[in-house]
C-alpha cells in the first residue's frame, strides 16, 4: 500500500531527508516518531505529492507519486500539521464541500456518520471559526476520512486535544487502522504505544529505528528514542 525507496530531500545545502526507505501494508498503523525538525512533515508532504523528492521514489497503492499524482491523491486521506480549514463555513458545509471534491455518493449519510463517529454532534451547527482547536482537528480528520481512503497520512493528528478527546480520537484511528494503511507522525511516545503496531524513529532526516510494537516495550522505545536522537550524524 505504501512503498518508500531511498527518498532524499534537500533544500539548498540542507538535507531534510537522507535516503529514507520503508514499506507499510494494509492493517498497519505506523508511528513516525521524532523531534521537531526531524523530517517527518517533509516525508509526509512528499508521499502526498505536495513536495517532489530530490532523489528516490514512492508509491501509494501501486501508483508512483511523480507519474500518477492524481491517483495517489484519490487513495490518500491527509491531515496536515497545520489543519487548513475554511473558518467561515459551518461544519456540515465544510464536509459537503470536501465530499463534492471526491464526488461521493450518499454524501449526506457519510457526513452524518462521520459527525457521530468523531464526536462532532454537539458542535455540528457551528461555524468552524467558532470551534476549539480540538474540534477543528476532528473536522480535519473527518475530511481526511470522508472518501474512505486506503491510506491515511496524519501529521500530529492529536494536537490540541484534551485527555478525553485524545482517547476518542485514538479509538477512531485504531478502528480505521484495521483495514487501512496509516502513517502518523508525533513526537510523543505515548501516542505511538496507544495507536500504532509499528514505530519508526527518524532524526536528522534518517531512519534510526524501525520495529513492530510487539518486539519492543514502551520503556525500550522511550530509551531508544532518547539515546538515538542524541547521536550526531
Amino acid at each position: 500500500m505504501l512503498e518508500i525507496k531511498n527518498i532524499t530531500k534537500k533544500y539548498g545545502e540542507q538535507t531534510a531527508l537522507d535516503n529514507v526507505s520503508f514499506s507499510a501494508g494494509k492493517g498497519e498503523t505506523v508511528g513516525l516518531l521524532g523531534p521537531n525538525g526531524a523530517g517527518k512533515s517533509t516525508l509526509m508532504k512528499i508521499i502526498t505529492t505536495y513536495l517532489p523528492p530530490t532523489k528516490g521514489s514512492a508509491a501509494v497503492c501501486g501508483f508512483d507519486i511523480m507519474e500518477n499524482s492524481l491517483e495517489v491523491r484519490r487513495h490518500i486521506g491527509y491531515l496536515p500539521e497545520h489543519n487548513p480549514l475554511y473558518l467561515d463555513l459551518y461544519v456540515r458545509e465544510s464536509l459537503r464541500f470536501t465530499a463534492g471534491i471526491y464526488k461521493i455518493k450518499n454524501a449526506k449519510e457519510r457526513i452524518e456518520q462521520l459527525i457521530e463517529q468523531l464526536g462532532l454532534t454537539p458542535e455540528a451547527n457551528k461555524k468552524i471559526g467558532q470551534l476549539s482547536k480540538g474540534y477543528r482537528q476532528r473536522v480535519g480528520l473527518a475530511q481526511a476520512l470522508i472518501h474512505d481512503p486506503e491510506v491515511l497520512i496524519l501529521d500530529e493528528p492529536t494536537t490540541g486535544l484534551d485527555p478525553n478527546q485524545l482517547e476518542e480520537i485514538h479509538a477512531v484511528i485504531r478502528e480505521a487502522g484495521k483495514d487501512k494503511t496509516i502513517l502518523l507522525s508525533t513526537h510523543i511516545m505515548q501516542e505511538v504505544t496507544a495507536m500504532c503496531n509499528r514505530a519508526i524513529i527518524i532524526d536528522h532526516g534518517r531512519i534510526i529505528s524501525d520495529d513492530r510494537m510487539e518486539h519492543i516495550t514502551a520503556e525500550q522505545l522511550t530509551e531508544r528514542f532518547h539515546i538515538l536522537t542524541q547521536q550526531k550524524y
